[in-house]
């Protein structure tokens, strides 16, 4: 039977699968970073090198491929679904347990399942295993989070692995799980790399070979205010200290755990660039590693950037797109009646449908590197949707159209030239032919009594379909302007 749980920690749920996301992006970058230095190391001195980098590639290899294979699996999980950050609506567990407990028994996705797990698990831990420079408790670790032997619950009753962890679950938390699946990947994957290359360190490399690296507290500047940043050599010792560093043309002389900080006017808006060098004496000779970047001094912001991404009204009835910033302003705080924040960057939802008055204003505020707060607000119209236009057969205003296509068509009503690509749902008309009493209508096509009335019209009169009431499709409590009829001229 599947748990139940409050909205707010499916919600959690999902907001724990969207941080592990996140950290599994920010792992796989470093885990990039470290196979980049350990084909430098190879580049540099291959006998030594080669047989980690083949080893480390493996365990890659395998790494990538689980990964790929567990993507996959989230993916046909969420096939379907319009918003897949709508946790609260991932409450049950049928697409999982269709997919591994069919009529619960263990099916061929399940052992799929398991055998991607045990290839993985047996695959890292035997190419551990082999390596010196690793110790044997990582092997252990990735036996230990992958092992999938029988559990015991907290009653004590044993249970199968795969029907523990995953049967009877909502889907938000089965999702959680595999993400979580996915971070012990790459923690694993960034154990042994580190592994690898810390054993592999060659103190004895010349200073020729070391990079100068500017790492200022921030992107960019405002005018008026100071850079301030470090040094750092691409090799970084904490012991380095360099003989004399010149930049800008002045000498710097606070060193702080190898880092030379640097304290100086950002100069006006505009590219500035940071120029000198570091010496280190080396034997008998001094050897000179040249500084060169650069960094953007740009105007303090003011003003908040607010825009409506489709026009620029709101419009009652339905969800109007905004993006709101503030530029240099990495987040900001935004607030208004029906304003809601999105998952993106910026991006947010306003639906100003109860909201009276004719304009809403947006407020927003966010705050500088330096501490300082930016706060600003913009006014909006609101607007009705605009008056729908009446249908049949999917055309609108005086048209000529056979007896029988009439009896047989759909009654239908859009919003030309609206924005927003929205449906309205006809649930009545009125019918009107020439001569004979006006029919009331249920639903978006004739009934039997216009069925009649029509066919009593003479060849060439007109008919006309009135009083058209219709829906929004989303919001069915939203009240649309009067309809505007059809009228249809018969040609036979």
């Amino acid at each position: 039977m599947a748990l139940n749980m409050s909205k707010e920690v499916l919600s959690a749920f999902g907001l724990m699968n969207e941080k592990l996301t996140e950290s599994n992006t920010l792992s796989t970058q470093r885990n990039s970073a470290f196979m980049a230095g350990l084909a430098e190391k190879v580049s540099e001195q291959p006998e030594k090198y080669t047989p980690l980098k083949e080893k480390a590639d493996q365990i890659s290899a395998l790494s990538n491929e689980f990964n790929d294979y567990l993507d996959k699996i989230k993916a046909e999980l969420l096939e379907g679904r319009d918003d897949p950050t709508d946790y609260e609506a991932m409450d049950k567990g049928d697409e999982l347990d269709a997919k591994f407990f069919e009529g619960g028994v263990i099916t061929a996705s399940a052992q799929e399942f398991l055998d991607n797990v045990t290839k993985y698990r047996d695959g890292v831990s035997s190419a551990i295993r082999s390596v010196k420079e690793v110790e044997p408790t990582v092997a252990d670790d990735v036996d230990k989070t992958f092992k999938t032997d029988d559990v015991k619950d907290g009653d004590g009753v044993t249970k199968n692995w795969l029907k523990y962890n995953f049967e009877g679950f909502p889907l938000v938390a089965s999702l959680t799980k595999l993400t979580q699946m996915q971070a012990d990947v790459k923690t694993t994957e960034s154990k042994v790399l580190s592994a690898l290359l810390a054993g592999q360190q060659a103190s004895e490399l010349s200073f020729s070979n070391y990079e100068a690296i500017v790492v200022p507290d921030k992107t960019a500047f405002f005018s008026g205010e100071s850079f301030k940043g470090r040094i750092v050599l691409g090799r970084f010792d904490a012991t380095l200290k360099p003989t004399k560093v010149m930049v800008n043309g002045k000498e710097q002389t606070e060193v702080t755990n190898g880092q030379i900080m640097l304290d100086f006017p950002a100069g006006n808006v505009g590219e500035r660039e940071v120029a000198g060098e570091l010496q280190f004496k080396e034997g008998d000779s001094i050897v000179t590693i040249p500084i060169k970047s650069s960094y953007a001094v740009i105007p303090k912001p003011n003003s908040a950037v607010i825009s409506a991404d489709k026009m620029n009204v709101v419009y009652r009835g339905v969800n109007n797109p905004m993006t709101i910033s503030i530029p240099g302003v990495p987040s900001v705080n935004a607030s208004a009646p029906g304003l809601k924040k999105l998952g993106g960057a910026g991006k947010y939802m306003m639906n100003v449908t109860t909201v009276r008055a004719r304009e809403v204003s947006i407020k927003v505020s966010g705050k500088l590197p330096n501490g300082a707060t930016v706060s600003d607000s913009k006014k909006f119209r609101i607007k009705d949707i605009p008056r729908p236009v009446g249908t049949v057969r999917g055309e609108d205003g005086s048209i000529k159209m056979a007896r029988n296509a009439v009896e047989i068509s759909s009654i239908g009503a859009i919003l030309p030239d609206f924005d927003f690509d929205i449906k309205l749902k006809v649930t009545g008309f009125k019918f009107k032919v020439e001569g004979q009493p006006t029919v009331s209508v249920n639903g978006g096509r004739l009934n039997a009594k216009a069925k009649s009335a029509l066919r009593k019209a003479k060849r060439g009169s007109s008919v006309q379909i009135i009083d058209i009431k219709a829906q929004l499709t989303t919001n069915a409590g939203y009240k649309l302007k009067k309809i505007s009829p059809v009228i249809v001229e018969l040609t036979n």
